[in-house]
């Protein structure tokens, strides 16, 4: 039997809460935001990277991703955060997603993104 494995970069966290956990090839990572910059485009392109670092701590990659949900505060964002969002995805089979305007975010993020993976699943 296989339990339950925290996934940690050692990154701060804003609650009770684990970055990511994994069970077998199963991977959750919590919603990821980075407050740390200005924009759409670069909060986009932290976040990505976040996920990046948690999905390689997991042993995976974004190859593995198979559902991804992404809130941002003004869906007036959609193109240009789905321009950052195509080019970090390059030649890997986009995944599953869905994404929505909500009122607000944790930190005053305008973009939190949730994955969902398997590992070794986008073996090409």
């Amino acid at each position: 039997m296989s339990g339950k494995k925290k996934i940690d970069t050692g990154a701060e966290v804003m609650g009770p809460y684990s970055l990511g956990i994994s069970v077998k090839d199963h991977i959750w990572l919590s919603g990821q935001i980075d407050n740390t910059q200005d924009g759409i485009e670069a909060q986009t392109r932290g976040t990505l990277a976040k996920i990046d670092g948690l999905l390689e701590a997991a042993g995976s990659s974004k190859h593995d991703l198979v559902k991804v949900t992404v809130l941002m505060t003004d869906i007036g964002h959609y193109s240009a955060m789905n321009e950052v969002y195509s080019e970090w995805l390059g030649d890997a089979m986009p995944p599953s997603r869905a994404a929505y305007a909500v009122r607000d975010l944790p930190g005053g993020a305008l973009i939190e993104i949730v994955c969902e993976a398997f590992r070794g699943s986008g073996i090409q």
